[in-house]
């Protein structure tokens, strides 16, 4: 009886979880306002590995480098 009680517990657990998600996406959706612009990466769009087996990236340009020049003149002056 008491491994019963532990199930059910375990599936009125899972049940709430997946109700408290389902609920936050609804919740998320209907607060985007209508102005709203995308991130840039949402426009890009994504890839995967082509193994299958990797994380899938998005697309997303990187920025430059703020500090590329300060990098140089440091692998400069110690000869790398």
């Amino acid at each position: 009886m008491s491994n019963a009680i532990i199930y059910v517990g375990i599936a009125v657990g899972v049940l709430a979880m997946a109700g408290v998600i389902t609920y936050g996406t609804q919740n998320q959706q209907n607060y985007i306002p209508d102005d709203a612009i995308p991130a840039p990466a949402t426009e890009q769009g994504a890839f995967s590995s082509p193994s299958g087996l990797g994380a899938q990236l998005n697309k997303e340009q990187w920025h430059a480098d703020p500090f590329a020049d300060e990098a140089a003149a440091v692998k400069a002056k110690l000869g790398q």
